[in-house]
C-alpha cells in the first residue's frame, strides 16, 4: 500500500510502498478514504514534543474509512462499516480516568498517528473499541476534520460550559477555530472571533460570528467595548494570544487552551486571575461519546466544515502551506 512515512524525525516525509498491516485480536483493518492534516502531525513528524513518536511513523489521526477486515474477538464494529480513527487510538478502560469518563487522560493510552501508525496511508489498523462510527449523513471529507479539530474545540467548550447569556471568544479561525466558533453558537452564546488574517476574519463573518476582531489592531479596546468575554477558547499555539485572551476575561471567566506552544511555557498574572476568579483550563481532544455528538450535530446541519482536498503525494508541500498560514481551514487528503 501507499503510505507517507517519517523516515527520521525532522526529515521530509517519504511516499513509500509498504505492506498492508494485519489486524490483531481486538483490532480492525480500515481502508482509508480521507485523512485530515492536523498541526499535530507536523509536530509529530519533526519530533517537537517532549515525548517522541514511534520510529518510521505514518502520521494521521483524522482518518476515515471502511472496515475491510477484523481480528479475533467480539468486536463492536463489522466489515463494511464506515468509521473514524481519532487521536485516542486506545485506552485501557479500567484506570480511574477511563472509569470516570475521562478516557483521554488514560494512564496507558495509545495515540493514532503518534505511538501507532495512522491515516496517511491507504490502510490503517485500529482498535475496534476506539473507532467511532460515522453516520451516513456525514461525508468522509467532512468527518475527517471533525475527528480531531471538531471534537477538540467541542470538548474544550463543553468543559467551560458557556451559557446563553455569556460571550464566548474563539482565537484563531483556522481548522480548529472555525468549528469552535460554530460550537459556541450551538451552546447559545454570543460569539467573538479573533484572527490576524483577512480571509479568516471574513470566514468568521460568513459563519455568523456576532463580533469579529482583528488582532492586528487594538484588540483589548475592541473587547472592552463589547463588555469583555466570559469564555476564551484559544486554538493557536501562541503565548501572546493566550495572555491577551486572559486579559479580556470578565470575572468568573474561563480560559480554555487547546494549542500547544513549542516552548511549552505560558506566564499569566496571578493577581488578576485570583481577584477575578478566572479558571485556566487545558483540554485534550475528546472522548468517543464527544466525537459521536460532533457527528450528530453535523448530521443535523448545525455545523459546516471548511476543507480543501489534497493528494497524499503532496504531503510535504501541504505541511508548508499550514506553517505559512495559507490554509483557509483544514486540508484533507483523499485517497
Amino acid at each position: 500500500m501507499k503510505a507517507a512515512v517519517v523516515p527520521t524525525l525532522g526529515a521530509p516525509l517519504e511516499i513509500r510502498d509498504v505492506p498492508v498491516p494485519e489486524p490483531g485480536p481486538g483490532q480492525v483493518l480500515v481502508k482509508i478514504q480521507t485523512c485530515g492534516l492536523c498541526h499535530t502531525d507536523i509536530h509529530a513528524a519533526r519530533g517537537e514534543w517532549p515525548v517522541k513518536p514511534k520510529d518510521q511513523l505514518i502520521p494521521g489521526h483524522e482518518g476515515v474509512g471502511v472496515v475491510e477486515a477484523v481480528g479475533e474477538g467480539d468486536l463492536p464494529v463489522t466489515i463494511g462499516q464506515r468509521v473514524a480513527l481519532p487521536w485516542l487510538g486506545h485506552a485501557c478502560g479500567h484506570c480511574r480516568y477511563c472509569v470516570a469518563g475521562w478516557e483521554t487522560y488514560c494512564t496507558s493510552p495509545a495515540y493514532m498517528g503518534y505511538t501507532m501508525d495512522g491515516g496517511y496511508a491507504e490502510y490503517a489498523v485500529a482498535w475496534a473499541s476506539h473507532v467511532v462510527p460515522v453516520p451516513d449523513a456525514v461525508t468522509s471529507r467532512d468527518a475527517a476534520p471533525l475527528t480531531c479539530a471538531g471534537v477538540t474545540t467541542y470538548k474544550g467548550l463543553k468543559v467551560a460550559a458557556p451559557q446563553p447569556g455569556e460571550t464566548a471568544m474563539v482565537v484563531g479561525i483556522g481548522g480548529l477555530g472555525h468549528l469552535g466558533l460554530q460550537y459556541a453558537r450551538v451552546f447559545g452564546s454570543r460569539t467573538v472571533a479573533v484572527d490576524v488574517h483577512d480571509e479568516k476574519l471574513q470566514l468568521a463573518k460568513d459563519l455568523g460570528a456576532d463580533h469579529v476582531v482583528d488582532a492586528r489592531g487594538d484588540q483589548q479596546a475592541e473587547l472592552e467595548a463589547i463588555g469583555g468575554v466570559d469564555v476564551a477558547l484559544v486554538t493557536v499555539p501562541s503565548p501572546a494570544a493566550m495572555r491577551a485572551a486572559h486579559a479580556a476575561l470578565n470575572p468568573n471567566g474561563r480560559l480554555v487552551l487547546v494549542g500547544l506552544p513549542a516552548d511549552d511555557r505560558l506566564e499569566l498574572p496571578v493577581f488578576e486571575t485570583v481577584l477575578k476568579g478566572i479558571s485556566v483550563i487545558g483540554s485534550l481532544v475528546g472522548t468517543r461519546n464527544d466525537l459521536a455528538e460532533c457527528f450528530d450535530l453535523h448530521a443535523r446541519g448545525l455545523t459546516r466544515v471548511v476543507t480543501e482536498s489534497r493528494r497524499l503525494e503532496d504531503v510535504n508541500a501541504c505541511f508548508e502551506e499550514v506553517l505559512a498560514g495559507e490554509v483557509p481551514a483544514r486540508l484533507v487528503f483523499e485517497m
